[in-house]
């Protein structure tokens, strides 16, 4: 037997503190066992509850704690606790018996600081202890008809009570098993956090603390829940929330604002919570950010992205602007008291540091990031890396394992929520490039691979046959435990996932629109079900054009996101819109139905062909339920027999994991060019193919050329073969 413990915050720190200890060594009981958690929304305002365990033997254990040697009117906040909780789960029919509660309650203050109970005690039925009488207190306690699923059911009411995952207007369903239909089930059965999402939501730490997972492990959703959870616990503290994709702004708010609500029934107050960009420009709160924050308050130079750019490079014009503000700042000022950081990957160490600075003495940072939202493998540096050492050498930030009754400070979410096995795998073996065919024949068509071989199994893949290691033939499958059955088990196979190709651009908007009004009149989709993704943004407004156009003309309206809307908005809720979108507004945004068109421009490019495959991986996996995968031509009938491949493999991945020798010829291989360096490579192609052509023709002679650049060239060449 064993308890869990989930370590959240609350302000009686050393009786938290002396109690967790306690409970960790108790070995007679089993269950859950939080800290400052559950918080709950009275008429009074948040009344936050001290600590609670939940008991498959005890049923639900209520704790008052007392700080100190005053123990106060403990039988009033026992009182207090015990019916506010008690009308909550009352709201759950499944926990209740006509008007009676099937699991019990009980309430106990833990008084630490107090030696002499009996000088303080002021009722037995009302239980007052210290550290060496809370054992044997605990034992009295027993519920009365245990019942296994009452008590799975009482502690997901209690955790679960913060589902915010549901659909933000309610669906109005007609048709049994429409699309609609389907949809609701789906978001009503993935509406309860699991324990790691629980766990990362309310473990707070003194420090730093990294959270990673999956695209649609629900990191963005831990963030919003994490920062509405210290504000209603700590609503003098100063908290910041910021991010990459500006589209992610309004989402969050909406996140923040519902949570905050539920444990409230407040308004967050925006003074003290901010939901703010990363980089940030003059002109008012709406269009402040964090580093423009530093810069001000350290009375430092601050560069726009146009002034960064010139300085340092158009691809390193964040990171300098950073770098140098550190640089500059001679005493760093404190400006909040939490910052939450989502989309870390998108970041450069820079501006984690930067983060970390204007944090006080608690520092208390907490990143989420995705390993494989870039699928090259190139993810954050250690801890140690991005926030450097300390005067005597030591590591200012290190994840060392934490103890049992400790709050972690790395945590994975392991499960995906948002995409089923069979389209999660597809985004894999596409981006990759699993089952490209060989180039050269005898080659391997592998775009990418990780450096680290076990990445694999930390993002929840398991080996059917062979060995991850290098050199090796390996076959990787996705079980239940880490893809949820139920979350493909609503549609075939065939219907989840579509690759389709057409003869032309026009046939592809002519089947696209038919399409959407299909979802929209027949399906019961939702216009915010619906997303368009162009996966290159350099042609997504002049791609989605036509397509709108027809849809208008249909009698549908649409909008192309952070073009017709401020850069903050994703999905116009409340207006009957379809959202168009390139990839990268996109990004950390999810639809029942994502339709990705032109997606031949994902094969078979001379250059950059990593990250346009990134591109293709992120577009699938946005979809929470169904995607079609659309394109013209040649191009997309060779990325459909990539599909195919997979299919047959019944979405297994098999293939020979490339050396260290062969990843970094890929590196080089698919490697990004900016525009200047595509145009030079594109000049001297044309010079050496016109010496090659002059040199067959007979203009010109080997004997010509200059002898020691001719040997230079056959010695570069002999080196590659």
């Amino acid at each position: 037997m064993s308890i869990d413990i989930v370590r959240g915050t609350n302000d009686k720190p050393v009786s938290s503190d002396s109690l967790t200890k306690l409970i960790s060594r108790e070995t007679d009981f089993s269950g859950q066992f939080f800290i400052g958690f559950p918080i709950i929304a009275t008429p009074e305002g948040p009344h936050p509850i001290d600590a609670l365990l939940v008991s498959a033997d005890k049923g639900i254990i209520l704790f008052d704690l007392i700080e100190g040697p005053n123990t106060g009117d403990y039988r009033a906040r026992q009182d207090d606790s015990a019916n506010i909780l008690e009308a909550r789960l009352k709201t759950h029919r499944d926990l209740m018996d006509r008007r009676n509660l099937l699991i019990d309650i009980h309430t106990i203050s833990f008084a630490p600081g107090v030696s002499n109970l009996y000088s303080h005690v002021q009722d037995d039925y009302y239980p007052l202890v210290n550290p060496s009488s809370l054992v044997p207190e605990l034992k009295k306690f027993e519920w009365k008809r245990p019942d296994k699923e009452i008590y799975e059911k009482a502690l997901s009411a209690i955790s679960g009570t913060y589902a915010i995952r549901k659909s933000r207007v309610r669906r109005t369903i007609k048709k049994r098993n429409s699309r609609g239909d389907r949809l609701k089930n789906l978001e009503d059965s993935i509406a309860t956090l699991d324990n790691d999402q629980i766990r990362a939501f309310i473990e707070t730490v003194e420090g730093v603390q990294r959270i990673r997972g999956l695209a649609g492990s629900g990191k963005t959703i831990v963030l919003a829940l994490k920062a509405a959870y210290l504000h209603a616990q700590h609503p003098d503290w100063r908290i910041g929330v910021t991010f990459n994709t500006r589209s992610l702004k309004g989402h969050f708010r909406r996140l923040i604002e519902r949570f905050t609500l539920d444990q409230t029934d407040e308004e967050p107050d925006w003074d003290y919570l901010q939901i703010i960009h990363a980089w940030g420009a003059p002109g008012g709160r709406d269009r402040d950010g964090i580093y423009h924050q530093f810069c001000r308050a350290h009375n430092i130079a601050y560069f726009d992205f146009g002034m960064a750019s010139d300085k340092f490079g158009r691809e390193n014009a964040f990171t300098g602007a950073c770098g140098q503000a550190l640089g500059q700042a001679r005493e760093n000022k404190q400006l909040y008291d939490a910052i939450l950081v989502d989309e870390a990957q998108d970041f450069s160490p820079t501006f984690l540091r930067l983060c970390y600075e204007l944090l006080g003495d608690s520092k208390r940072l907490v990143y989420a990031y995705d390993e494989l939202q870039n699928l090259s493998g190139d993810s954050l540096p250690s801890p140690e890396e991005i926030f450097g050492k300390n005067a005597d050498g030591s590591p200012k930030v290190q994840f060392d394992d934490a103890s049992g009754n400790e709050a972690q400070r790395d945590i994975i979410l392991k499960k995906c929520y948002r995409n089923s096995r069979p389209v999660l795998v597809t985004a894999h073996a596409l981006g990759f490039g699993i089952y490209r065919d060989a180039l050269p024949p005898g080659g391997t068509g592998l775009i990418q691979m990780f450096d680290h071989p076990e990445l694999w199994e930390e993002i929840g893949y398991q080996r059917r046959d062979g060995k991850l290691e290098e050199g090796s033939s390996v076959t990787l499958y996705r079980s239940e435990e880490t893809s949820p059955k139920f979350l493909e088990d609503h549609s075939s196979i065939d219907d989840l996932i579509q690759f389709i190709s057409f003869d032309s651009q026009e046939e592809q908007a002519d089947w696209l629109t038919r399409e959407i009004k299909k979802n929209l009149e027949n399906d019961e989709l939702r216009y915010e079900d619906i997303i368009v993704i162009n996966p290159d943004p350099r042609t997504t407004q002049s791609n989605v054009g036509p397509i709108r156009s027809r849809l208008l003309e249909m009698g549908i309206n649409s909008h192309l996101a952070g073009v017709d809307t401020t850069p903050d908005i994703f999905f116009q809720i409340g207006r009957d819109l379809v959202t168009f979108s390139g990839i990268y507004r996109a990004k950390g945004n999810e639809a029942g139905m994502v339709y990705i068109i032109n997606a031949q421009d994902c094969h078979s490019s001379l250059r950059n062909l990593a990250s346009i495959r990134n591109q293709l991986f992120t577009a699938i996996t946005r979809s929470k339920a169904w995607i079609r995968v659309l394109g013209v031509g040649s191009r997309m009938k060779e990325i459909i027999k990539e599909y195919d491949k997979l299919k047959f493999q019944n979405f297994d991945l098999q293939f020979i994991y490339p050396t260290e020798k062969q990843r970094e010829q890929l590196r080089v291989v698919h490697r990004d060019m900016t525009t200047a360096e595509e145009k030079r490579l594109e000049q001297r192609q044309k010079s050496l193919f016109g010496l090659i052509k002059d040199i067959e023709s007979g203009n010109i002679h080997i004997e010509d050329l200059d002898e020691t650049a001719v040997d230079r060239l056959r010695e570069f060449l002999m080196q590659k073969r």
